[in-house]
């Protein structure tokens, strides 16, 4: 396993695998792996086996306040996702690490997440890579 830093050519790369955990299209995605990749507030990590994919994680440095913490900037898992084949294995927690160490060189002393409620998964490898729950919400919204 290898786990490095992404850069504008793995963009598309990067787009295939954010698709299957975000269910959207890849298209869509590439462009903004592009910008990201180039960035000074972020970073991708791509985790490979024998050269072949298996995962990714991008991290950002969050400036405003985010649910928790009481730094800035904060660290934040923007994104982290193991292809299935591969699972179980250390990857995701390799990728994580990848990202704490990208934070932790820009000064940030917080490192924080999200997902979504019903998402139990992602509550678990969570709790499991050592965050601490900060807080549950629901958000709402209307037309004008």
């Amino acid at each position: 396993m290898t786990v490095r830093r992404a850069d504008g050519g793995d963009a598309r790369t990067l787009a295939i695998l954010a698709a299957k955990m975000w269910e959207t299209d890849a298209e869509t995605l590439e462009a903004e792996f592009r910008g990201l990749t180039g960035s000074a507030e972020a970073a991708c990590f791509l985790a490979e086996e024998a050269g072949v994919p298996a995962g990714f994680a991008q991290c950002q440095l969050r400036h405003d306040y985010v649910e928790g913490t009481d730094s800035s900037p904060v660290g934040y898992l923007e994104g982290i996702y193991v292809a299935e084949a591969f699972r179980r294995k250390g990857f995701a927690r390799a990728l994580l690490g990848a990202c704490e160490s990208w934070a932790r060189e820009r000064g940030c002393t917080e490192f924080a997440s999200d997902c979504e409620l019903e998402n139990r998964d992602s509550l678990r490898f969570h709790l499991q890579m050592g965050f601490a729950e900060a807080n549950r919400v629901i958000c709402f919204r209307k037309d004008l």
